[in-house]
């Protein structure tokens, strides 16, 4: 079994923003895979289900991830190296899209409350939403909506990052890597 993780907060007001890209991939995952909700409060988060297939949006706030992500991989036993998670990543340019194995949190409060929950060794899915000039502006930055022109690539780089997760269920990290990973995404409409 594998789980699929979309980082995000809950709520109509964050649906929109830079922090909340995880949750999108989710939900196009669930609709393309026409998963089933089996969500449960014991598992603190919507919690969807196709063939061999667990796609998780925590809704315990973007803080609190890994108590989500705890409760569905010790309910359904899921190995670490059998999770997804799908995050922002303001240290990569708008559009980008990396993929690695364990490492460092970078700051993201995400994904430091998965690795304080269940470890490290997870694949990533690291989307790129760049970065505020300053520093200080990176909190409510994330929290911001995506930009008109950003909009106009965001359905087409959704729908290249659920390709490459589906790939990742039938492939190596490697090769999704080197057949999906992004500078930025470039739409074919776009000159």
């Amino acid at each position: 079994m594998l789980l699929i993780v979309g980082l995000g907060n809950p709520g109509k007001q964050y649906e929109n923003t830079r922090h909340n890209i995880g949750f999108k991939v989710i939900d196009k995952l669930v609709a393309d895979f026409g998963a089933n909700d089996i969500s449960k409060n014991a598992f603190r988060g919507e919690l969807f289900k196709s063939p061999n297939l667990l796609l998780l949006k925590p809704t315990t706030y973007m803080n609190l991830s890994g108590e989500s992500v705890q409760a569905v991989k010790n309910f359904y036993k899921i190995e670490l190296e059998d999770i997804i998670v799908i995050h922002d990543d303001i240290d990569l340019p708008f559009s980008a899209l990396r993929f690695k194995t364990g490492g460092g949190h970078g700051g993201h409060n995400g994904l430091r409350s998965i690795d304080a929950m269940v470890g490290k060794e997870y694949t990533r899915v690291r989307m790129g939403v760049d970065k505020p000039i300053h520093k200080s502006q990176v909190a409510d930055y994330v929290l911001h909506d995506f930009s008109e022109d950003e909009y106009k690539v965001l359905t087409a780089w959704i729908s290249h990052t659920t390709e490459a997760i589906k790939e990742l269920k039938k492939s190596t990290l490697e090769l999704v890597k080197s057949k999906y990973s992004l500078k930025f995404f470039q739409p074919k409409t776009m000159e």
